[in-house]
């Protein structure tokens, strides 16, 4: 068998490690798999993201060679800084957009010395020539150093091209290592799944790192080992190992023929926040091209999409940080007239910690002012609290209707646990009021995982907060939620943002 950089043997990744020092293993995930699961803990570079701060780093570094030619020739004495600035700016802009019209900031370009050098100077070249004809029919050339233009030219490139030798030389090293990889999981084993194992092996530019197999088969369809890679468990095992592993993307390669299994599978693995491909390779059908994506030649057909990654992540990341640190300077008052209330009304601390689902189902532990008495508090939320309700204090009455017992929870923000927004972290061992289970009232209820739990959301400011007394009120929070999954973007965040206030004036449900 060839063994390359993705393959996770190859590397001695999988190291044993006894099955207790996983933490939050819980059946049915079995000893191997949750070993294997514990190699995989640790957060990988992201290609995408690779390629998109290096479209920063590039922009930069014309930008400055701009400058420091100016400066060094051209002089800031000579007062022409603006109109050289605007068109280095200008340049930068373009050189950015023509490398990315030449494809080079594909990883598949990056990493090959030839292509990279190849694509950077005719782009570079073409963007000086364009910068060039934009000056000559504004009539402006003669108001430009043309020794300032050549110099920039060739600098631009010679920095560029070394820049990215540097790079590639880094990429080839982040595969070997494990630094840099997009992490895979195959749904189904047999002839299908060694198929594409084969396939991804052929490609030179592969960035896919297979992690395991698994599959509910266990005749000889499915083997225990394909291609060099062992079979890790069942379908409801890997729901389990997806929680725990850093895993970025499901490959399913079932034959398309079998539609109804293929669509059972669907239904149980959507809930992950994980990308979902059909496996094209070895398929007789054809779709349109855009239907696809590829690994090198190999096609894949896209099914589910991950709701928030790369940019996205570290746009709603800032947008949490700065709107959070701000709340908590200017509601400090609050926290300091809620805390003396809550002393001067009962005995207790001022807050309490609470378990409760968070991003892809994990535990995590939110903060919140306590409403309750203190001997009769309800830490794992096992008991609804239901109007008039005697454990509730009569600060903790007015807190809870105005919600400012989930003020707290911006230190949750800050630490990276919650979001602003997003759907409600409920508590892990969550009920309705007739006392029956969140997860058996609504299929796909582990859906709402896909993002982080948030402090208000779209359910909330559409009125479904407070207590659950009908199953109808938990679906219609769900697809609440769904929607804001599907639908996320900065300017829905400050819409409900902004719409929070007016919703918390609807009080009937809240106790």
């Amino acid at each position: 068998m060839k063994h390359d950089a993705s393959h996770p043997f190859s590397r001695g990744a999988i190291q044993a490690l006894p099955a207790e020092t996983v933490p939050g293993v819980v059946p049915p995930l079995n000893s191997f798999a949750a070993r294997t699961a514990a190699q995989f803990e640790k957060q990988v570079m992201s290609p995408s993201l690779l390629s998109g701060i290096w479209r920063l780093v590039e922009f930069a570094l014309l930008l400055a060679t701009a400058q420091l030619i100016y400066v060094a020739y051209v002089g800031p004495s000579h007062g022409s800084f603006p109109q050289y600035f605007l068109v280095s700016l200008l340049g930068a802009v373009i050189g950015v957009l023509g490398i990315q019209l030449g494809h080079g900031y594909e990883i598949a370009t990056m990493r090959s010395r030839l292509k990279q050098v190849a694509r950077v100077t005719m782009a570079w070249s073409a963007t000086i020539a364009v910068v060039a004809v934009i000056l000559f029919f504004l009539k402006a050339q003669s108001d430009y150093s043309r020794v300032w233009m050549g110099a920039w030219y060739l600098t631009g490139l010679s920095t560029l091209i070394a820049a990215r030798l540097v790079l590639g030389m880094n990429i080839r090293r982040w595969a070997r290592n494990g630094v840099m990889e997009r992490r895979a999981v195959i749904v189904g084993g047999g002839e299908g799944a060694e198929s594409l194992i084969r396939g991804l092996e052929r490609q030179d530019d592969n960035d896919i790192r297979i992690c395991g197999i698994f599959d509910d088969r266990n005749d000889r369809r499915s083997p225990p080992i394909v291609a060099g890679y062992p079979k890790l468990g069942n379908i409801q095992e890997l729901v389990e190992f997806a929680r725990l592993a850093r895993i970025d993307m499901l490959i399913v390669t079932l034959p398309l023929s079998a539609e109804k299994r293929v669509l059972s599978l669907l239904k149980e693995l959507w809930v992950l926040p994980l990308d979902i491909r059909l496996s094209a390779h070895a398929a007789q059908l054809r779709f349109r091209p855009r239907a696809y994506s590829y690994v090198g030649q190999i096609p894949l057909i896209d099914v589910f999409d991950r709701p928030l990654a790369d940019w996205d992540v570290i746009a709603k990341r800032m947008f949490d940080l700065g709107i959070a640190s701000l709340a908590l300077l200017l509601l400090s008052p609050v926290f300091l007239a809620t805390a003396i209330a809550i002393k001067l009304d009962s005995k207790g601390p001022v807050f309490f910690k609470q378990k409760r689902h968070g991003f892809n189902n994990r535990v995590v532990e939110v903060y919140k002012f306590r409403s309750m008495y203190h001997d009769m508090s309800d830490p794992t939320a096992r008991r609804v609290v239901t109007k008039g309700d005697p454990r509730v204090t009569r600060v903790g009455r007015f807190i809870r209707k105005s919600s400012i017992d989930e003020l707290p929870q911006l230190w949750n923000v800050i630490l990276g646990s919650l979001s602003l927004v997003g759907p409600r972290p409920h508590a892990i061992n969550a009920v309705s009021s007739q006392n029956e289970a969140f997860v058996e009232i609504v299929d796909g209820y582990f859906g709402r995982h896909k993002v982080k739990p948030g402090i208000t959301g779209w359910a909330q400011i559409h009125g479904f907060r407070g207590e659950i007394d009908q199953q109808d009120k938990l679906k219609g929070r769900i697809e609440h939620d769904l929607y804001y999954i599907e639908n996320w973007s900065i300017l829905l965040d400050i819409a409900i943002l902004a719409m929070t206030p007016i919703s918390l004036l609807k009080t009937e449900h809240a106790y």
